[in-house]
């Protein structure tokens, strides 16, 4: 069975409190592990939840204020200092290589590992990320800066041999690859073994949608329609709503609206407003639009 979880580490708007730290998450998709942006504090948080640093493939960075990308630096350093050798591939706003170039040159700080830096076009989707494994694709969000989502998917299985049916017709293993690709069997009297007696089908992909800071934008839903997880910012309730367009932040209420009309199958709301020491006001909004809906409590696991 594939794996395909998501561990929030952090769960703030831009002011931490005592117990909710800037944003951050932990995608596995198999033997991919993805970080979602990096606030600060996200080393402690990955201490906390024993998730170890160097075991990350990927970094995301949604956009440039200081809640979603000021733990980086800190965690490259890290990364560093504890042997990493792997290549890491940094994915995030065109201006974001320069600033972590120019602050590790500051501190004296040169990096024993490889970045691979792939800019992100705010003003576009594009598949920045494509293997036999996974694919990470962008789109655009509406922020106060330029801002982007991500789409991270598995990649479709090819189907399964069913060995004993296969053995039972004599198909030579040779032909494996072709039957995984959905053909028909041929056998030398012409003979048709269909394909659907040979193999199974794969589980269906799994996909999840990361829309960091943003207005309510009804333009997004295309790029997360149907996902099974949708990751929606949720900062305020909607008697601030006001205060949401001011800041270009979105409410429980909106991040429900938009969980519906896209019609994901899950729908998880965080970046809270430090104001809300009980969550449930936030929760219970978003559900009373959609009602499948979670909150972003750190530590916590969801599993697709």
């Amino acid at each position: 069975m594939s794996t395909f979880n998501i561990t929030i580490l952090g769960c703030s708007s831009a002011t931490p409190t005592a117990d909710r730290h800037p944003s951050s998450q932990l995608l596995h998709i198999n033997e991919n592990a993805v970080l979602i942006d990096c606030g600060e504090g996200t080393q402690n948080q990955m201490i906390k939840y024993h998730i170890k640093y160097n075991k990350i493939d990927y970094i995301l960075i949604s956009h440039l204020h200081g809640d979603h990308f000021l733990g980086l630096p800190g965690l490259l350093s890290t990364m560093s200092l504890n042997g990493r050798q792997k290549k890491l591939i940094l994915i995030g706003p065109i201006a974001l290589k320069n600033v972590i170039e120019s602050l590790l040159e500051v501190i004296d700080t040169r990096l024993q590992f490889e970045v691979d830096f792939i800019p992100t076009d705010p003003n576009l989707s594009e598949m920045v990320i494509s293997t036999d494994q996974i694919q990470i694709s962008t789109f655009p969000l509406k922020h106060r800066i330029p801002c982007t989502g991500f789409l991270l998917k598995e990649v479709k299985d090819p189907r399964k041999i069913l060995v004993d049916k296969c053995t039972f017709h004599q198909v030579p293993v040779e032909y494996f690859s072709i039957l995984k690709r959905g053909k028909d069997y041929f056998k030398l009297d012409g003979t048709v073994i269909p394909n659907s007696e040979l193999t199974s089908a794969a589980s269906i992909p799994k996909s999840y949608a990361y829309c960091s800071d943003t207005i309510y934008d009804e333009d997004i839903i295309p790029y997360i329609q149907g996902v099974d997880l949708l990751y929606h910012e949720s900062t305020f309730t909607e008697d601030l709503i006001k205060r949401a367009i001011e800041t270009y932040h979105s409410t429980a209420k909106q991040a429900g609206t938009i969980a519906q009309k896209a019609h994901v199958k899950q729908l998880i709301i965080g970046h809270f407003s430090a104001r809300y020491h009980n969550l449930d006001i936030l929760l219970n909004e978003a559900k009373s639009v959609f009602e499948n809906t979670l909150l972003a409590k750190e530590g916590q696991i969801f599993s697709i």
